[in-house]
């Protein structure tokens, strides 16, 4: 077989992954100095694995292939890859060549390691590297008999068609990454990390090293929480000198345990913790954490102790949370494991958290039990050093105990694999999250306004928008929002009832309820009515609707009743005041039996005057107004953010792709990185169906034949891309009638600039409503798509969206309606409304672009006009650059051992 493609081996130098099993294996390219290990494997092929695999049971085919392979794979016209599980290679995956864009594939894996999804990864790998070489295709030829790896092929998600001709399918198979083939490998993912992550999230024997003698120390905190807690599984502690002062059984080492714990919380010195991690690991412990501090947070030595720390959790196949974190909580029903050092816990229930800092993980659940919220698991993340949210996620998604999830974090891994989890998360229950440091001055990626607008803050509100992640404050706003996704259910809309018996307290719920972003309608004739018959209509019964500061059982639950059984209202605030005048404890009773007789209904209660601990049955009950009408806005939107309607996400063309990616590659190699002048931006953005308007000149004779072309009146601009401040400069004219005035204004630009033949770029004179997009790359997020109000005062106006590239129709045009200027784009008072199907697909079209053409790195479409008749780009602005690396997450990898802190 001729090879016409060099692989590239450099891409897969070694990563670690997750088998179907939670186990850890070590997938990398094959090298000369594999031999025997992949003799061995081929060996030790069955009968019938070897013939499934070489159509024979000859076992000379076996040895020629593999000396094919090592002949082969060195100088690059193979790739080979190997996956190694405890030591042992368990599979190999070639690609050879077979054509300008196609390679035909194959795979081995051992008997004893069918059914671990062996085959899957490693074709996920070769799919990967594929594309980075422009290999398009896979053809495979499998029997027909070969049941397993048939489908292998059909459920990895790519593209796959089959033909059959005597006993054998020959399968062509697209490399593309698909959205099918990202959400199958997600799919996978989620599957692994729930058997990977059980010991951790639902151990049953659990064993604490590093307890001291005196009974001081994190440690023995931790080992005094187990006990405390009614932790009903076993738990030992482990001590090289024996006996310790404890209640539970004490072991000198793990070679006395007969059965290996699930879980081992370490708490020695950090120069103790690789060698008690071996250990723990030679023992078949699967799950660590580690408590002790000392690493990446403490600079260079502390990394490396970090990478040693995974790289030999990893190849004993333990997971690992922390290093220097506060424990964990597994605090459902039959387990009860409270391995932390902190304070008072909160009840059982439904939500699950994970926290990158151990202060603000005691603070959320210390709120938690303070405002009865149930808590299910807790995971103090630490520095993340296997562990982390994604994989959290992943299992907490497939948990149906697990109604909801909070996090807090100041770190991204792999933000890109986050906005994917975190959407099929939030697709099923809630999600919430607070970040911290987003304050940091944001890092200007270039010149561009959409570079310049691209701020942190911003970065991580458009990655929470569109996966649907509640943003949060601060870990009491999280909890209290929490509280309501947990025991209400979510608002049919956003119009909230108002209820109180202090009309100025409820006057003040409106206003704060407005400026969230929700309604406060006033009410029908009808239900001003109803209300009225129990109402005194002197206190007030429209919205907010107050029964006064005497109001009686009678009265409340009445209100209640009517409030709830009207389609005017999706939610009730109830705002009560303790007075001497009323009965409190029958109000009380009152609004909960109300409230029990309409469930389908969202009731958000404050109480206040009343120091004692109170309950409300059936209603969230909150502290402040305040918090009451933030944790109603964050339901309200996550309820309106899962009607909205879903779409796959656009098609990638990997021939345009590969042409356009060709186009920049050709200009940077002989231009360098910059800015385009506007022919070259015509023709990278040409086959996305982006046209600037007008046409480029040089000079005034030319610029005035092309205004005779293009019709009276016209604009002029300097169209050299160096050039900056046009408009104050006098760069731009627009509204030129004749060609005396077209002469003039491009004589003056080239006086302005200096340069006799400038060039110009003449348009027709479009009117419309001003929109800006533009493009910005995030090193973790990836293509970013800015949707804004345009002009040159784009900024000051600070109407603006970013979307993470792709971009489907239905975010690009939620996008749009989100900003102020909406409603101009729609038709206001009379207006004609703009096309705006067309730049709902100018944006999608911009998001394919981003996706696609990796070095396209900034870009800017300000002003687009937008009018009935369509869009007009006015101004482009486009910049170049070599292609950084991006981890989009896909083919499925662990987290790299760190090299810094808060990777």
């Amino acid at each position: 077989m001729t090879s016409s493609v060099v692989w590239d081996r450099s891409r897969e130098t070694g990563s670690d992954v997750l088998l179907a099993d939670g186990t850890v294996g070590r997938l990398r390219s094959v090298t000369v100095a594999d031999r025997d290990d992949v003799a061995g494997l081929h060996e030790g092929l069955s009968p019938e694995n070897l013939r499934l695999r070489f159509f024979s049971v000859n076992r000379a085919a076996a040895p020629t292939y593999v000396d094919h392979v090592m002949a082969s794979c060195e100088g690059g016209a193979v790739l080979a890859l190997g996956l190694w599980r405890r030591g042992l290679l368990v599979g190999v995956a070639t690609a050879e060549s077979c054509g300008a864009d196609s390679a035909e594939i194959a795979f081995v894996v051992s008997d004893a390691a069918h059914g671990l999804g062996i085959a899957t990864l490693l074709l996920e790998h070769l799919a990967a590297a594929a594309r980075v070489v422009g290999i398009r295709h896979f053809t495979a030829e499998v029997l027909a008999d070969n049941g397993p790896m048939l489908q292998v092929m059909r459920d990895a998600g790519f593209t796959v068609t089959r033909r059959s001709a005597q006993g054998v399918v020959t399968i062509l198979m697209d490399t593309s990454d698909t959205p099918e083939a990202v959400a199958a490998a997600d799919r996978r993912d989620s599957v692994s990390e729930t058997a990977s992550l059980e010991p951790l999230l639902s151990p049953r024997r659990v064993a604490v090293v590093g307890v001291r003698r005196d009974g001081t120390g994190v440690g023995a905190a931790i080992l005094g929480a187990i006990v405390e807690g009614g932790f009903t599984g076993d738990v030992v502690a482990i001590h090289p000198g024996g006996r310790l002062s404890t209640p539970v059984r004490t072991v000198t080492s793990f070679d006395e345990l007969d059965v290996p714990p699930d879980l081992v919380v370490v708490a020695v010195p950090p120069g103790q913790v690789v060698q008690t991690v071996a250990a723990a690991g030679r023992c078949g412990v699967r799950a660590a954490v580690v408590v002790t501090s000392g690493f990446a947070e403490m600079g260079a030595d502390g990394a490396r102790l970090q990478r040693e720390l995974t790289q030999t959790a990893r190849a004993h196949g333990i997971r690992v949370v922390g290093p220097n974190c506060l424990g964990l909580l597994d605090n459902q029903s039959g387990i009860s494991l409270d391995a932390t050092f902190g304070g008072p816990l909160p009840p059982p229930g439904g939500l699950a958290v994970a926290s990158q800092s151990g202060g603000v993980g005691i603070v959320l659940l210390d709120t938690a039990r303070r405002i009865g919220l149930g808590v299910r698991h807790f995971v103090s993340l630490g520095n993340k050093a296997d562990v982390s949210s994604n994989d959290l996620l992943a299992a907490w998604l497939d948990d149906d105990e697990v109604t909801a999830a909070a996090l807090y974090l100041e770190s991204f891994g792999n933000p890109a694999k986050f906005a994917r989890i975190a959407r099929r998360f939030s697709e099923h229950k809630p999600l919430l999250a607070v970040v911290g440091g987003r304050s940091g001055g944001g890092q200007r990626a270039g010149a561009s306004h959409t570079a310049a607008a691209a701020t942190p803050a911003v970065r991580v509100d458009a990655l929470f928008a569109q996966a649907g992640v509640i943003p949060c404050s601060d870990a009491d706003d999280l909890a209290q929002t929490a509280l309501v996704l947990e025991g209400q259910p979510l608002p049919a809309g956003n119009r909230v009832a108002v209820l109180g018996n202090a009309g100025g307290i409820g006057v003040l719920a409106a206003d704060a309820l407005e400026d969230g972003g929700l309604a406060v309608p006033a009410f029908s004739d009808a239900l001003r009515a109803d209300l009225t018959a129990h109402v005194d209509a002197t206190l007030g019964t429209s919205n907010p609707i107050d029964v006064g500061a005497a109001g009686s059982p009678e009265t409340l639950g009445h209100t209640v009743d009517v409030l709830l059984a009207s389609d005017e209202v999706d939610s009730l605030l109830c705002v009560l005041v303790r007075t001497r005048t009323m009965d409190w404890a029958g109000a009380l009773a009152a609004v909960a039996a109300a409230r029990a007789r309409h469930p389908e209904k969202t009731v958000v209660a404050v109480l206040l005057g009343d120091d004692r601990d109170r309950e409300l049955a059936g209603s969230a009950l909150l502290p402040t107004v305040p918090s009451a009408v933030t944790a109603l806005a964050h339901a309200t939107w996550y309820a309106d953010w899962k009607r909205r309607p879903r779409e796959p996400g656009p098609l990638v063309d990997y021939a345009r792709a590969s042409e356009s990616r060709e186009r920049a590659r050709t200009h940077l190699s002989s231009a360098g990185p910059g800015w385009l002048g506007l022919g070259e931006s015509r023709m990278l953005l040409a086959p996305y169906g982006v046209a600037p308007l007008g046409t480029v000149v040089e000079g005034a004779p030319a610029a005035v034949r092309a205004a005779r072309g293009v019709g009276f009146p016209v604009a002029l601009k300097v169209a050299d891309p160096s050039v900056v401040h046009k408009t104050e400069r006098g760069l731009v004219r627009a509204g030129l009638s004749t060609a005396d005035e077209v002469a003039a204004a491009a004589r003056e630009m080239a006086s302005v600039t200096g340069t006799e033949q400038v060039q110009i770029l003449v348009q027709p004179m479009v009117a419309g409503i001003e929109v800006a997009l533009g493009v910005v790359r995030d090193p973790g997020l990836g293509p970013l798509v800015r949707v804004a109000a345009g002009g040159v005062a784009t900024e000051l106006w600070d109407d603006q969206r970013l979307l993470i590239a792709p971009v489907t129709r239905a975010d690009a045009l939620h996008a749009l309606r989100s900003l102020r200027i909406w409603p101009l784009l729609a038709g206001f008072r009379g207006q004609p409304a703009a096309d705006t199907e067309a730049l709902t697909d100018l944006v999608a079209a911009v998001g394919l672009l981003a996706h696609e053409v990796p070095e396209l790195v900034e870009m800017d479409l300000n002003p687009v006009l937008v009018n009935p008749a369509g869009c007009g780009l006015v101004d482009v602005k486009v910049r170049l650059a070599e292609a950084d690396a991006w981890d989009s997450g896909v083919p499925r990898r662990l987290r790299p051992p760190l090299a810094t802190p808060g990777g």
